[in-house]
């Protein structure tokens, strides 16, 4: 199964348009080892030739103009696509807004959680999606589920969602910032990606409030794991003076310290670590800089935009 990881950053990008922050600066300015990031998004294939997306981030036209993997063959119809379906892990703005620009009447699948599903079908815009045309499909949790395309072929690849500990979308909290959005129940999943029949299991988990034990057991043994790294510190943005909210409150645990994600996984038996879903504030994006150092004689690699992984 080959993996291409799309788009590493968080919500945003990297450097968000708006951000003056210093690590956004030296990005726009070329400093080497800052790189450009898009948000957050992962492709998948069992064949090379038909693509399975991880999310639909609101950069999504620009992530298939930089791989040719997602582009229609020279040989294929006047209109066509390698993408046969879209996973999403959440109903967050920048996982589902792509969904917007694959309009045009092409057909894949989309799957998810009953509750993001909810989610597409209270918004009367994401109707651009005829679901004649692009059926949207429940992705029951703790279910082996084969992912098929549009006409019912399938794909090849095969996930099992799980419930993690995170939020509902920001957009539904409904201006009240002091209420408890927690969720465990389906509102953000991870998923276990495989090729249908079997395989190394890759885990796929963008975003993430904590690590329990069942989430700590159900990784044992994975062959990777790619992991929420929104932020280094839990209370970056606050240290950052660019946002209010620390990283739990945006459902997002933090990389270091007691409570965070390298000492939560330091136990558990996992082939390949790497932070995905990065946000514009987290030092290790500088690859020069003593975060990025730390993390790496920990074991966890930093995604980028366009890495490749084969398993």
């Amino acid at each position: 199964m080959r993996l291409k990881i799309i788009g590493s950053a968080a919500g945003g990008g990297f450097p968000q348009w708006n951000c003056n922050y210093r690590l956004s600066r030296a990005a726009r300015a070329g400093t080497v080892g800052l790189r450009p990031r898009t948000q957050s998004s992962l492709a998948a294939s069992a064949d090379g030739t038909g693509w399975v997306l991880f999310n639909a981030s609101p950069d999504i036209r620009h992530q298939i103009a930089e791989t040719p993997e997602l582009q229609p063959a020279a040989d294929a119809p006047l209109r066509s696509t390698p993408i046969r379906a879209v996973v999403l892990t959440n109903g967050d703005v920048d996982h589902v807004a792509g969904l917007l620009s694959l309009r045009e009447r092409q057909p894949f699948a989309v799957y998810a959680t009953a509750q993001v599903l909810a989610t597409l079908e209270a918004n009367s815009i994401f109707n651009v999606l005829d679901p004649a045309v692009v059926p949207r499909r429940t992705l029951p949790l703790a279910t082996e589920t084969p992912i098929l395309d549009a006409h019912g072929r399938e794909t090849g690849v095969t996930v099992e969602g799980f419930p993690v500990p995170g939020k509902i979308a920001l957009y539904l909290e409904e201006g009240r910032p002091d209420a408890d959005f927690s969720s465990d129940s389906g509102d953000t999943a991870g998923v276990r990606i495989a090729e249908t029949g079997g395989g190394r299991s890759v885990f796929y988990i963008p975003g993430c409030a904590r690590i329990d034990a069942p989430l700590a057991a159900r990784l044992a043994d994975a062959a990777c794991l790619l992991f929420d790294g929104t932020v280094y510190t839990d209370d970056e943005m606050l240290a950052a003076g660019v946002g209010r909210k620390t990283g739990v409150r945006m459902g997002h645990m933090a990389m270091t310290g007691e409570a965070g994600s390298i000492a939560g996984l330091a136990g558990v038996r996992i082939g390949r670590r790497v932070f995905v879903h990065i946000n514009n504030t987290n030092p290790v994006l500088d690859e020069n800089s003593p975060e990025h150092a730390a993390v790496r004689a920990a074991g966890w690699e930093i995604a980028h935009d366009g890495m490749e992984m084969e398993f």
